[in-house]
């Protein structure tokens, strides 16, 4: 599990679609003054260099966020996301790519929360050293899925977990279960994204379908929204794309996605042909 390094993958499809459910969401938790708490169960280093030699052995940012870069035809969520990126870069060219912290951070207001997991030692000191002295942020070097119970609910009854993983050991899809339910069961009413990867493996394929089954006491139902990409190859490997999954999604999410998702399965597909999208909810 340490052995996993985000900076392989930094501003793939995958990242596209997490971030760009990631900051509707929390535009939305945004629309009233109340504040709210951000729960990032596997925060990684917080940001990432493209130019460093992690990001270029497999060049992924090239086929997820660099075909989006510099375009002035995106759509308004889309458009909305590279913005943040490119805020992340001080609006010059796309060197680095904001982690699921950085996206949070530049959105939180001074009343808001963070609190920030992550046990790669190396990454945890990267992810200290961007925002462990910000206002109303901690970073501690433990086990997110661990912190679920003490971190919810927050005091102010609002607040957004996220779960995302790499599911390299397959241990993980049973502790991201568990991880919902007692998120669902300690914070009926909270939002809970979980970011999960399209891949030819039997607990890939069947976690959507138990996380749909333990969302069932969720006061506000359930979101799915699914991008794929690509084709596995001869032998039945890869990932093809990438979920999330929406505990108590905002009322206004699916609405957003629904025309977006064939939009990025078009623009982001890497075989001709093979984009899809499908937004399912529970309503």
């Amino acid at each position: 599990m340490l052995a996993y390094r985000h900076a392989y993958h930094a501003g793939n499809h995958a990242d596209v679609l997490k971030h760009l459910v990631l900051t509707l969401v929390l535009r939305h938790m945004n629309q009233k003054d109340k504040g709210y708490r951000v729960v990032d169960t596997h925060a990684g280093a917080g940001g990432y260099s493209l130019q460093g030699e992690y990001a270029h052995k497999r060049n992924e940012f090239e086929d997820g966020v660099g075909r989006l870069w510099g375009r002035d035809d995106l759509p308004a969520p889309v458009a909305d996301y590279v913005a943040l990126v490119r805020q992340f870069n001080d609006g010059k060219k796309l060197l680095q790519y904001p982690g699921s912290p950085a996206f949070a951070h530049l959105l939180l207001r001074p009343q808001d929360q963070m609190r920030l997991f992550e046990l790669h030692p190396t990454d945890h000191k990267i992810l200290l050293s961007y925002l462990g002295d910000q206002p109303n942020v901690e970073v501690s070097m433990s086990d997110g899925f661990a912190a679920v119970k003490k971190q919810l609910p927050p005091p102010s009854r609002r607040g957004v977990l996220l779960i995302d993983p790499s599911y390299e050991m397959k241990t993980d899809y049973t502790k991201v279960l568990t991880a919902v339910r007692d998120a669902i069961e300690r914070f009926a009413d909270g939002t809970v994204i979980v970011w999960l990867p399209q891949l030819q493996l039997l607990e890939s394929v069947q976690l959507p379908q138990r996380l749909k089954a333990s969302a069932a006491p969720a006061k506000k139902g359930w979101l799915h929204a699914r991008l794929t990409v690509a084709r596995a190859d001869e032998r039945g490997f890869g990932m093809l794309g990438s979920s999330v999954f929406v505990v108590n999604p905002p009322h206004t999410l699916a609405a957003a996605l629904k025309p977006v998702l064939p939009w990025l399965a078009k623009e982001l597909d890497q075989t001709g042909g093979a984009g899809v999208s499908a937004v399912e909810t529970s309503g």
